[in-house]
């Protein structure tokens, strides 16, 4: 009697193993496509915005969302490798130019930090579907308190890249475009 058990879960377990595969499939796919893939993230968040608003609650829920993302901004932002840390075990970032070169690497890659928020504003769009979560709260004070956390952390980690000199983006940096090749002219014969 094990084989009639075991028939009834294989179509779901198939199924969920097709669907995981063609999901990874996409999400491999859109790897490079970083601005399209930050302007649908743009389109689900404004959606959910707008949820929000016409629902006029939910918002222990956003409140939560935003804390979520601003603890993956504050993971986006910081090295892989946290100097303070190396600097009690005696290796610093390098100060002077004969020092060695590590390359700035996140502690939370861009597309982790895409896919997390991405997830989490279809998760906080789901909630918004459960009455049980509409909590009434007095929005202006968590909307106070978040914008003072915001600051604080922002402040925290500003500090922090000042003081060890690094800068988690790439605007203004160096990059090798390789060589230019020039067009070779043919010439006729006549």
């Amino acid at each position: 009697m094990e084989g009639v058990g075991d028939d009834n879960g294989a179509p779901l377990a198939k199924w969920r193993s097709d669907f995981s595969r063609v999901f990874q499939y996409y999400l491999d796919r859109s790897t490079p496509h970083t601005m399209r893939r930050w302007l649908g993230t743009l389109a689900v968040a404004m959606i959910y915005v707008l949820r929000v608003y016409y629902l006029q609650g939910f918002y222990v829920v956003s409140y939560g969302l935003g804390i979520y993302i601003l603890n993956l901004l504050i993971g986006f932002l910081s090295p892989k490798d946290d100097p303070e840390l190396e600097a009690l075990d005696g290796a610093s970032l390098p100060t002077k130019g004969s020092d060695e070169f590590k390359p700035f690497i996140r502690r939370l890659p861009e597309f982790k930090f895409w896919y997390a928020i991405t997830k989490a504003f279809v998760v906080a769009f789901l909630l918004t579907f459960f009455s049980v979560l509409d909590v009434p709260v007095f929005w202006p004070i968590l909307l106070c308190y978040w914008i003072v956390l915001c600051f604080l952390t922002m402040k925290r980690q500003i500090l922090h890249m000042i003081k060890y000199k690094y800068v988690p983006f790439n605007i203004g940096k160096q990059r090798y475009a390789g060589k230019k090749s020039t067009p070779t002219s043919s010439t006729a014969t006549d």
